[in-house]
Parts: C-alpha cells; sequence; structure tokens
C-alpha cells in the first residue's frame, strides 16, 4: 500500500491522511488524535503493517512526521499475503467525503518551495479544462503510465506520471506488473514507486535552469483516466510527477548530435554527473527553436526529460549518451567552472531533505560523491567526455569491471577498514535489512565490508597507486566473479515522449560498492579518505598524458 499524507484543516489535534493502495481503495483516515496512528478505520491490523517514512519506519507514533505535504508509505509486513483479488482493506463511509473533497480540488501540489509556484497556473488551467469537459491523453510509449493533461484550448501543459502506475507497480497500465512498490524495479538500486520524487530531485538541483530541467513536483492529483488494475474503473486519486510540458520539435535522437551547441551538451552532462543519471540517452533530450532553413539557430535549446533513474541508492553503473558526441571532449568554459565549482553537495543534500524529506539517505551519500568527483575532476582540468568515462565501468572478457569511481571508492573503504572504527550501521537503524534487501534479488551477490566480492578493483588501484605514490599496498585479496550470463543489447532508445522506451533496454547491474551501510563516524572518514585519493588518482591521470598528444574526438563535419 503506498499512502500520502498532506496538511488539512481540520478541527484540534485531527490530521487527515490520504491513503492510496494498490487496489485503489481510497481511505478517509482522519481519526488521528494526539499524533497517534489510529488504524480502526481500514479494518487492518497494526501489527500486520510498516509505516515508513524514507528511511524512517514509525510503530503508532507519528511526532516525527512533518505537518506539511510531504508523502510517507504505509507498506505491508512480510509475514501478510495478500492477492490482488482479495481486498483486505475496507473503505468506510466517510471515503465519500473525501472523493467530493478531491473532486473539489482535483490537483494539490505536495511541497512548499517557491520553485513549485511556477506549475501553480498550470495546475489551474488544467483544472479549468477539467471542468469544460477536456480530458487528458495516455501516453502510448514507455512502460510506464503517463498522461498528456490539457488547457482549456487542448493544449498539452503538462506530463503526469502516477508513482503507482511505473513498470512493475501494482496499476501499471502496460502488463508490466508483479511486484510491490518499494521493492527493486528496472534498476536495483530505484524502488518501484520512487522514481517521481527522483524527477523533482533533477529540478530542484538545477540551479538557475542552468540545464533547462523542465519545472517539476509532485502532486495529488485526481482523474477517472488513471489506470486502476483489477477493478472497475471509476474517479481515483493518485500522488504523481507533475512536469511542464515543454513543446518541441524533435528529440536529440532524431537529429545529428554534432550540431548541439557545445554550452547546452555541458550543462547536461553536468547535471547528469551529479546524480547519476542512469539513463540519458538521446531520446530523453528535447530539442526546440529552429530557423525557417531548418538549421539551428543560435537560441536552440536542448531540454533533459525522465530523470526517473538518477541518484540509485548504490553506485550503478551511468549511461551517458553524450560521452560519445564532440562537445563532451571541447574544455568547459570558464562560467560552466565557476558554477560546478559553487556546487555545494552537503547544501544539497540538507535542501533536498527539506523539500523532500522521503528521499532516502543512501540517494543523497551518492549526490554527495559524485559531486565531489565532478567538482575535482573539473578542478584537474578534466573535460565532460573524460569524466564520464571514469564513472563508467568497462566490459572486458564478458566482465562486467567497476568505474575508476567505484575503485577509488573501494579504496576509501579499505583504508576505512583498517581504522576499525565502530562496526558499521545503516542509517536506517534496525531496518538496514529492509534498506538493502535490494543486494539479494535475482543476480547479485552478498557483501562483505561495504563492497562486492571480484577479483580486479583494489588491486588494480593499488598498481595505479604504488608506483609513485606513498599508498599502503597490504590489502585483502579479493575472489573473482563471473557476469557471463549478464545480457545486454544496443538499440535505440526513446523517451516518454515518443513511441518507445528505453527501459526496455536497461540491463541488470553489479552494484561493486554502497554507501548506506556506513555509520556518521564511517561517513566522514570515508569522504576525507576519498578526497585524497582522487586528488592521487587524477594526478597520476594527468601524469600519463603529460607530453603526449592529446587523443583527436573531433570529427571534420562538427559545427559549432
Amino acid at each position: 500500500m503506498a499512502t500520502e499524507v498532506f496538511k488539512s484543516p481540520l478541527k484540534g489535534n485531527r490530521r487527515h491522511f490520504f491513503v492510496q493502495t494498490d487496489l485503489d481503495m481510497e481511505l478517509d483516515c482522519s481519526d488521528i488524535s494526539n499524533q497517534t496512528f489510529g488504524v480502526h478505520e481500514l479494518n487492518f491490523p497494526m501489527e500486520q503493517s510498516c509505516l515508513t517514512f524514507g528511511d524512517l519506519e514509525f510503530k503508532n507514533d507519528l511526532n516525527a512526521v512533518r505537518n506539511d505535504n510531504s508523502p510517507f508509505f504505509l507498506t505491508r509486513n512480510n509475514i501478510l499475503h495478500r492477492s490482488f483479488s482479495s481486498p483486505c482493506l475496507s473503505p468506510t463511509g466517510k471515503n465519500k467525503i473525501h472523493q467530493q473533497r478531491n473532486r473539489s480540488c482535483p490537483i494539490e501540489i505536495l511541497g512548499q518551495s517557491d520553485s513549485f509556484d511556477v506549475l501553480k497556473p498550470v495546475a489551474k488551467d488544467i483544472i479549468k479544462a477539467m471542468k469544460l469537459g477536456i480530458d487528458p491523453l495516455p501516453v502510448q510509449g514507455g512502460l510506464g503510465g503517463a498522461y498528456y493533461f490539457k488547457n482549456p484550448t487542448g493544449q498539452n501543459v503538462a506530463l503526469v506520471k502516477p508513482t503507482d502506475e511505473e513498470p512493475y507497480a501494482p496499476n501499471n497500465p502496460k502488463g508490466f506488473v508483479g511486484k510491490s512498490l518499494g521493492q527493486p524495479g528496472l534498476k536495483r538500486s530505484v524502488r518501484i514507486g520512487e522514481r517521481g520524487y527522483r524527477e523533482v530531485v533533477a529540478y530542484l538541483l538545477d540551479y538557475e535552469n542552468f540545464a533547462k530541467v523542465p519545472p517539476t513536483a509532485l502532486v495529488k492529483i485526481t482523474h477517472s483516466v488513471f489506470n486502476v488494475n483489477y477493478k472497475k474503473k471509476h474517479l481515483v486519486t493518485k500522488i504523481a510527477s507533475f512536469q511542464k510540458y515543454i513543446h518541441h520539435d524533435f528529440d536529440a535522437s532524431d537529429h545529428g548530435t554534432s550540431s548541439f551547441p557545445v554550452s547546452a551538451v555541458h550543462r547536461i552532462g553536468i547535471l547528469d554527473i551529479r546524480i547519476l543519471n542512469t539513463d540519458r540517452h538521446a531520446g530523453n533530450i528535447l530539442v526546440k527553436k529552429l530557423d525557417e532553413n531548418g538549421r539551428f539557430d543560435d537560441q536552440v535549446e536542448l531540454v533533459p526529460i525522465d530523470h526517473g533513474l538518477c541518484l540509485p541508492e548504490a553506485l550503478e553503473d551511468p549511461y551517458f549518451e553524450w560521452i560519445h558526441w564532440p562537445q563532451a571532449s571541447i574544455p568547459f568554459s570558464e562560467d560552466e567552472l565557476e558554477y560546478i565549482q559553487k556546487l555545494d553537495p552537503i547544501k544539497d543534500s540538507m535542501m533536498l531533505k527539506r523539500e523532500l524529506p522521503m528521499i532516502r539517505e543512501a540517494c543523497l551519500r551518492v549526490l554527495v560523491v559524485c559531486t565531489i568527483f565532478l567538482k575535482t575532476a573539473a578542478g584537474f582540468g578534466f573535460c565532460l567526455a573524460e569524466i564520464g568515462e571514469m564513472m563508467s565501468r568497462e566490459f572486458r572478457a564478458g566482465e562486467e569491471n567497476p568505474s575508476e569511481l567505484e575503485v577509488i571508492c573501494l579504496k576509501a573503504r579499505e583504508l576505512m577498514a583498517k581504522m576499525k572504527l565502530p562496526s558499521p550501521k545503516s542509517p536506517m537503524g534496525d531496518h538496514s535489512e529492509f534498506q538493502f534487501d535490494i543486494d539479494s534479488e535475482e543476480s547479485g551477490s552478498q557483501f562483505g565490508n561495504g563492497f562486492l566480492n571480484t577479483h580486479s578493483p583494489v588491486s588494480e588501484l593499488e598498481e595505479y597507486f604504488e608506483e609513485d605514490f606513498d599508498i599502503p599496498a597490504s590489502i585483502s585479496s579479493l575472489s573473482s566473479m563471473s557476469l557471463k550470463d549478464t545480457k545486454f543489447s544496443e538499440t535505440k532508445q526513446e523517451s516518454s515522449y515518443s513511441t518507445s522506451s528505453s527501459e526496455q533496454q536497461l540491463p541488470a547491474s553489479v552494484i561493486f560498492v554502497k554507501l548506506a551501510d556506513m555509520n556518521e563516524e564511517e561517513w566522514a572518514f570515508f569522504l576525507d579518505k576519498f578526497q585524497e585519493l582522487l586528488c592521487l588518482a587524477f594526478e597520476k591521470r594527468k601524469s600519463l598524458t603529460l607530453g603526449q598528444k592529446q587523443r583527436q574526438r573531433l570529427g571534420t563535419s562538427c559545427q559549432f
């Protein structure tokens, strides 16, 4: 069951909770007095449920829940087994009152950030269109549910993606079901039902609209167009990402990329590196503004969309298609370097916790590591393509090998382990097993000290450093792991704005190193060693290329 909480002007200390289940039962749980969670209206035993808020878990005390629009989840414990055809919740008569309230306010933006103000006129136009009988249009492409909502003139003004219609989610409209909310999704480190707030993360982190991410927010939205499996369709309220629709000419996969402005490619790449985007392909970069002759003018814009697979809970293999574009090999401009150096991952994490308090600590740690990597690499003069390559994995002899970023993280963890710090404890406390039940799914192997057993990463890093730098060489040997059975495909990928989806090509990625199992002391020590090792690695990399001619990456047909 997925549930969202939002502020409601009820009498006294009573607070209103909107509950959205995978059976589309909307229940009015307004009998919450003195901050105690009452479940008698749901006809659902409390011992069979688990109320979570990001990494936190509550029993029957909601004092820690903020009095605003912050979402949280009500999930089933493992002891509860229920089929889709056998509902174990019973709505009350108050549900009718709640539905009437939804009809009067069909769109409610969840969150207090001023960044969402630009979406308020869009929501008002959609409400007017609803009253005129103008219905939204389902998006045919992609694996998840998505809908174009229109203004009174019938133009698309917003793209809405319900969280319970994501691939494998209970109400997916395209047959990709079979898992519960909170389980690993298309990417093992991105849970089902949590892609929506990642879309918002990309928008909030795009300071000054540097990369042109469209305005995005989480909303509570009511309409009969939404899909509900195993029940007759009716007016339904859902939590969804709500993104301003960008009118465009085509996406980047429909045109030669060599003519794109260097700055536009750089800005998208900078964002992708910060958020470890695992799905940046040409199909989710929109292209707008052409001149009359069909050539790009100076005002062309590239608009990045589809960020639901960013900020995984562990270091995954990113996918940066722009690595192979000639613009990525051109050095950063002074303005771009200034923007990069002003980035503060600690402040970014605090901002995201404030605006999206359901975000997991593991995701924030990935943001910190990747931003530090970007800032340090840019300071050493590496270009966008070089940084992206250092973050990407290689496949040799049918095996997936960790990236240079992951190798450095592994070495930092080795140094941390030698300090004999207190045993790792998950930020979730007693619920660390749930935090990374991802690790035990499917083809993954169990971790030891936070990294996956493989033959190469730490030994390679030793060889990388020991020739010129004073780095301890006595580390434990690691056994090998074969990934020969892993299958990959290289087919054209397109965005949810188009007719097909890149999601069909996403492989199950191995996790070599994770960050969530460190306590605060270990995390601080890890970051110190990580930054030290980064500088050593970059100095070594620079020395290897000193005096050598840089590889020419630009073709004669490139025009900037």
